[in-house]
């Protein structure tokens, strides 16, 4: 047993072993890895006893070695099966006040003709009645958002998604592009009957250079089979979600996704160096450069990464991809209040610098509801239960270099009382354990119950003063809960009740939205505005810039058949 503390002259004391010695590095056991990046191993271990040592100085680093086996495809299957039923759930299609909508009069209505079209360029295994397929598609992974779409179209090539394009715009069909339909904001789905244009089908990845790390793929590749392709080439995606064994690149960057990267390789504006997008009228935009520096004119690849469909369906993507590092680092440690997040955030900053690739923060509550809601997780520091849990992971390339400096952040940052407890990973099992906490988190809300989701960028000073006044405004009628990306700025603030309740809503909307705005924060971070929030974008865009934005998609898409009713004010947006 490890047994380390903080003496007084700040260096690990242990009981016949220096804490180097006794650390593991976690990437030699990441690297090795089989070529399927789930997780499948069955081995299991359990917590050693917490050590607590005489003297004002004891807080210690625990050594880690519960080993979670199989959590990415636990993850999956659970949240699948999640999505699928409305088991804990109150079931309601549930909408914000602000979202409802009346059905655009200028759309045509799905004719026979139409289905005979489509099957007559697609096939017809590839045009989609039936009811259950059909039931799938038209509802979104919360069960907020229900369409009634009576087809769900599977191209397989880019020339047939502009013929889908091109007739629907001639008939004023309106459609929905959907990739694996894991959004949280009601955009991946139909309003009313808009036919579905699913890009499961194309899924194949086109080129990757291994010089220049640049991957070229169809918009319709899952993300965590990119990721397991990148690995098995030396590279990695500069993207990672917790939904990664369903969401689709296509996806992903129409909705300029986030994630757990962001903080170590920046948002997919950097990232992606170009892409293929089909208009509303069928016509193929080829920007599918490979170019680090191309600037010749306007970049228009921007318009469309995080325009959720609204003005071009994405068909292809180039993508940078940085290569594998062959040190990983995860530490799981407890904080006593929010200030000491801040603080341990800036000192990660400084301190890590380089080699800082994650810094994810969770709230008690959410803790909780982790260890009550899913299987097989256990919670890391079980002696005591803290305010605040925040997860460091460091990426490099010199093993002994990183640790040590890993190591030295973290006594220094217990020394100086920033941390009050933590465990470091020694394996990918424990890696794997803690970071299924925290990606958990989403599934085990759902589990909970009836759950109201904004995610939203705040100044990371007054970013969890938003959760504590949502606390007072609320009382005991909901629980709130609060984790995110704290790196970026990012939090996910969740409001879990015991059922869907008008009056509940009330209190939460536009009382979220006026507060982030008051801050100068987006309401936005990461997930889009889709249905739920295009009326409320006026709290992060002036009226000028939203005019600008109305006209742009007047010009690449007249007839408003592009997700109508989404990210654009539906004032503005039906009357395209």
């Amino acid at each position: 047993m490890l047994r380390i503390m903080m003496n007084k002259n700040n260096r690990a004391a242990t009981h016949g072993h220096s804490w180097r010695q006794c650390s593991k590095p976690l990437l030699d056991l990441l690297s090795s890895r089989p070529d399927d990046p789930i997780i499948s191993s069955s081995n299991s271990g359990c917590y050693p006893n917490h050590l607590a040592e005489n003297g004002e100085q004891r807080r210690s680093l625990q050594t880690c070695v519960d080993c979670v086996g199989g959590y990415r495809e636990t993850l999956r299957t659970s949240m699948d099966r999640c999505s699928r039923q409305a088991f804990v759930m109150q079931y309601r299609n549930f909408v914000s006040a602000a979202a409802k909508v009346k059905r655009n009069p200028s759309f045509s209505a799905l004719m026979p003709d139409d289905i005979a079209y489509f099957k007559g360029i697609l096939g017809e295994k590839n045009v989609i009645q039936d009811e259950d397929r059909l039931d799938f598609a038209n509802t979104d992974w919360m069960h907020k958002y229900k369409g009634s779409s009576k087809l769900l179209l599977l191209p397989r090539t880019t020339e047939e998604v502009s013929q889908i394009l091109r007739y629907c715009n001639s008939r004023r069909l309106a459609v929905v592009p959907q990739g694996g339909n894991t959004g949280l904001v009601g955009g991946s789905v139909p309003v009313f009957d808009e036919v579905i244009i699913n890009m499961g089908s194309m899924n194949k990845v086109v080129a990757f250079d291994k010089v220049s790390g640049i991957l070229v793929c169809e918009a319709g590749c899952i993300l965590e089979n990119l990721i397991s392709f990148l690995d098995n080439q030396g590279f990695i995606m500069p993207l990672d979600l917790g939904a990664k064994g369903s969401c689709q690149i296509g996806g992903t960057v129409s909705t300029n996704a986030g994630g757990l990267r962001l903080v170590r390789y920046g948002s997919l504006h950097g990232n992606i160096l170009g892409l293929e997008a089909v208009l509303a009228n069928g016509d193929v935009l080829d920007m599918l450069g490979t170019l680090r520096k191309d600037n010749t004119g306007y970049d228009l690849k921007h318009l469309f990464i995080g325009s959720e469909g609204s003005l071009g369906v994405v068909t292809k993507v180039s993508i940078l991809t940085p290569p594998k590092l062959s040190s990983v680092n995860l530490a799981f440690l407890a904080c006593e209040d929010y200030l000491s997040c801040q603080k341990l955030l800036l000192e990660a900053k400084r301190k890590l610098g380089e080699i800082l690739s994650a810094f994810e923060f969770l709230d008690s509550q959410a803790m909780d509801l982790a260890l009550n809601q899913l299987d097989g997780v256990r919670n890391p520091l079980p002696s005591l239960e803290h305010n605040f849990y925040v997860l460091i992971e460091t990426t490099g390339s010199d093993e002994s270099y990183d640790k040590e400096k890993l190591e030295a952040f973290l006594f220094c940052s217990m020394e100086s009382g920033l941390i009050s407890d933590g465990v470091l990973a020694q394996d990918i099992y424990q890696a794997s354990s803690f970071w299924r906490i925290r990606e958990g988190i989403p599934e085990a809300l759902m589990r909970a119950g009836p759950l109201y989701k904004y995610d939203l960028s705040i100044p990371v000073e007054k970013l969890y003063d938003l959760a504590e006044d949502m606390r007072a405004r609320l009382g005991q009628s909901a629980k709130v809960v609060a984790y995110g990306h704290l790196g970026d700025g990012n939090l996910h603030l969740n409001i879990s009740a015991p059922k869907y309740n008008d009056m509940i809503l009330a209190q939460i909307e536009p009382f979220v939205y006026e507060w982030t705005s008051k801050h100068r924060g987006s309401i936005s971070a990461e997930h889009g505005l889709g249905l739920m929030k295009a009326n409320e974008i006026f709290y992060s865009k002036a009226q000028e810039v939203v005019q600008v934005m109305a006209s742009i998609k007047k010009l690449l898409d007249p007839n408003g058949i592009l997700n109508p009713y989404k990210v654009l004010p539906h004032s503005l947006s039906s009357s395209s």
